[in-house]
């Protein structure tokens, strides 16, 4: 459509990245807010399927260090065409197979495409931005994703509240449309090129040991409120499709006003103050979430929570700052992997858990923030390659 039109200045690597985080955010949301509802309700679900579920959902994240194997046969833009559209595929599936094994096969779907396709477009963006516009776009993604996920919840609230449409239907035509967007950039995007050739094998440094750190304790610590938060808004204060809907809006639309400041804020005050910032917020959500009785307050819990989630921009433009540019595409896979060590297990077990204490879920995921905020304060005021943490270089 975009060459029919002759708008070229459309085809740059950043308009490819903000559309591609467009359609995630479109198909990955109506997936998200239908699926605590959808499987209480058509499938009988309690915390244990939902943490299997969850820990499935989690797997192809364990196995994203394959992706450097991929790349060795087909170029990462691409790798990141093919994964957006299985992810569409998958969302669009989920709605036929209302039961346990059905979730757990379109579910893990699904996952395999978003778990690469996060992994490539990680890799794309360190890679194809500036170090120095780098906080700034990822703040602009945001709240492209905003936009994004604001259309999904949008549509869903009205069509299940009002015109009670069915769940097949809702997971049918968003990934139809999702599909229908992939195709569009396959056929109107030129193939893109970096400045630096990637290496292609897998490999661990030790001077990216802080940054493996934070990354595990943020899978770790993001599983709670993937899994958990969500869930406990619906069982146990009984939150509807179109009042989960609501709640998601309001997360995006703090994001599509705010990211893009977050982002600037970023690079302002370095990745240190912005983490340890988040980490002291998340050890407090999470203990209220333990203690909250109060519908009203849980749902703002919610919101608070996901707010401080722009902040791990931070987390990305440090280990850009200290990275080998060569590094970029082998690190995103590993990382990935790292980042989903703890979130293949965390689900199930906690899952079992929260059957007899759902308070100690939250208390464990305060633990996690605490673990995070001390790594963070290990961060340099002005992180670099030869300065990865603030007592210097690690060799």
């Amino acid at each position: 459509m975009l060459r029919f039109l002759n708008i070229t200045r459309w085809h740059t690597p950043a308009n490819f990245l903000l559309i591609m985080t467009f359609c995630m955010a479109l198909v990955f949301s109506t997936w998200q807010v239908l699926l605590n509802n959808f499987v209480i309700e058509q499938a009988a679900f309690t915390g244990k399927e939902i943490g299997i579920l969850q820990s499935l959902r989690e797997v192809p994240g364990f196995l994203a260090f394959t992706a450097i194997y991929v790349l060795l046969f087909i170029k990462e833009q691409l790798f990141a065409t093919l994964a957006l559209l299985l992810t569409c595929i998958g969302v669009g599936l989920t709605g036929f197979y209302p039961s346990a094994m059905g979730l757990y096969v379109t579910t893990v779907i699904m996952s395999i495409g978003f778990h690469y396709y996060e992994t490539v477009n990680q890799s794309l963006t360190l890679q194809w931005l500036p170090k120095d516009q780098t906080a700034s776009f990822m703040g602009r993604a945001l709240s492209v994703k905003a936009i994004g996920a604001l259309s999904a919840y949008a549509v869903i609230w009205a069509l299940m509240e009002y015109l009670q449409w069915p769940y097949v239907q809702a997971y049918a035509v968003i990934g139809g449309l999702g599909v229908l967007i992939v195709i569009m950039l396959w056929l109107n995007f030129p193939q893109f090129h970096a400045n630096t050739i990637q290496t292609k094998k897998l490999f661990v440094k030790k001077q990216y040991s802080l940054y493996y750190a934070l990354v595990f304790f943020s899978g770790a610590r993001r599983q709670i409120f993937m899994v958990f938060a969500g869930f406990l808004m619906v069982e146990k204060f009984g939150y509807s499709v179109g009042q989960i809907s609501a709640l998601f809006m309001i997360n995006y639309i703090f994001n599509l006003f705010f990211a893009p400041k977050i982002g600037n804020w970023i690079g302002k005050v370095g990745e240190r103050k912005a983490l340890v910032f988040e980490y002291i917020g998340l050890i407090g959500v999470f203990v209220s979430y333990a203690w909250v009785e109060n519908a009203y307050i849980a749902g703002s819990l919610y919101v608070i929570d996901h707010m401080f989630f722009a902040l791990a921009i931070a987390m990305k433009t440090y280990f850009q700052k200290i990275a080998d540019p060569r590094d970029i595409a082998a690190t995103a896979s590993v990382s990935f992997t790292i980042n989903h060590i703890a979130a293949v297990v965390i689900p199930a077990l906690l899952g079992i858990l929260w059957l007899s204490s759902p308070t100690r879920v939250f208390y464990i995921g305060a633990v996690f923030a605490s673990c995070s905020l001390v790594l963070a304060c290990l961060l340099p005021l002005h992180p670099q390659q030869g300065n990865e943490t603030r007592f210097g270089a690690i060799r």
